[in-house]
């Protein structure tokens, strides 16, 4: 028994192990991204377009965020490949009504919602506040994955999400004053910071159930393609029908060298971060997965002040501390607590115990 035991405590504790390192490749593979992300609004044709309105912007931000899509997808094809998945992917993907129809709405919370939101917000406000204002997703993400399948949250969780709370204020505060001055004509890029941290939050929840069920590697895959589905038969269709948006003209303007070059770099980092980021959740559940999965925040700071040349203003990096500070707080628990994120059984006093004594 003593033998079974400690294989027991041993695999529990490679299983911690892991779930923590892959999210926190995650997080430096996300803060990575926010350099090409960034980069593009500077290459042609937008940094020559006349971003004067509205519709203008929201073009733009939709050809960059589906042509994201594309690269990553294409990307997770070649990662499957590696790994000898195709036929998984290819089982997997016509088991539309129970397992991927999951993956086809985390596509439209992660992607249209998400990603669309985060490019808004790099294009009005600039990287390193659209990299900190989404930071604030494991807020929604731990309180769905507890009202949707019982995945705990303890105090230690909750003083968490209530420093990732205070965090995010101190990011928001002094742009939306700034907003309620009429000083600035930003407001889009905001609203763009909101949407990223709803959408990864409402997309990891939905995440976590399927991949109860699903490999990694395949279920990632087939979320890109549902991205990239609503993207190329719904959403850009609607802008060319809607707003008579030259979507086309931008695409093949945007197939150049240093465009193309941008938007391999993004596909990487991104396809890769939201590997490690989706292996997480099965092993330390979504809430603590994207509470480390935070710190991407830091890691994009750095990366975006080390190729700018240029030091983020006080209250991004005040705020960027307050919310890491806070995520620490959530996946620091107890080993045993950790092995309990999901319902039991309400005879289990041992799980219970652990619980109460987070």
């Amino acid at each position: 028994m003593k033998s079974v035991e400690a294989a027991r405590n041993k695999y529990k504790e490679k299983t911690v192990r892991w779930g923590f390192m892959w999210a926190l490749w995650a997080a430096i593979l996300w803060g990575a991204w926010y350099v090409p992300g960034s980069s593009i609004w500077y290459e042609f044709p937008y940094v020559s377009m006349a971003l004067d309105s509205n519709i203008q912007y929201l073009t733009a931000a939709a050809v960059i965020t589906a042509l994201n899509a594309v690269s990553v997808l294409l990307f997770m094809f070649v990662w499957i490949g590696v790994l000898g998945k195709w036929k998984d992917y290819g089982r997997t993907i016509v088991q539309f009504r129970n397992i991927t129809k999951w993956y086809f709405w985390a596509a439209i919370f992660g992607g249209p919602m998400a990603i669309f939101g985060s490019f808004l917000a790099i294009g009005y406000v600039g990287g390193i506040f659209a990299a900190v204002a989404a930071l604030m997703y494991p807020i929604v993400g731990s309180i769905l994955a507890f009202k949707w399948y019982d995945e705990k949250i303890t105090r230690r969780a909750i003083l968490g999400i209530a420093m990732i709370m205070a965090g995010g204020v101190v990011v928001f505060a002094p742009g939306i004053l700034e907003e309620i001055k009429g000083s600035s004509g930003a407001w889009l890029g905001y609203v763009g910071g909101l949407m990223a941290a709803v959408g990864w939050g409402v997309e990891g929840a939905i995440a976590g159930r399927a991949l109860d069920v699903t490999d990694p590697d395949v279920g990632l895959t087939l979320r890109f393609t549902g991205e990239v589905f609503w993207w190329v038969a719904v959403i850009l269709p609607a802008f060319i029908l809607l707003v008579d948006a030259p979507i086309l003209t931008i695409i093949s303007q945007t197939m150049t060298l240093l465009p193309i070059i941008w938007l391999l770099l993004a596909g990487i980092t991104f396809g890769f971060c939201y590997v490690s980021w989706y292996k997480s959740f099965p092993l330390i559940g979504v809430g603590r997965g994207q509470a480390i999965g935070d710190l991407y925040g830091l890691f994009s700071i750095v990366f975006i002040s080390i190729f700018t040349l240029t030091m983020p203003k006080w209250n991004f990096v005040l705020g960027a501390l307050v919310v890491i500070i806070g995520g620490f707080v959530m996946y620091t628990e107890k080993r045993d607590v950790l092995e309990v994120i999901r319902s039991v059984p309400s005879d289990n006093k041992s799980s219970e115990e652990a619980i109460e004594n987070a």
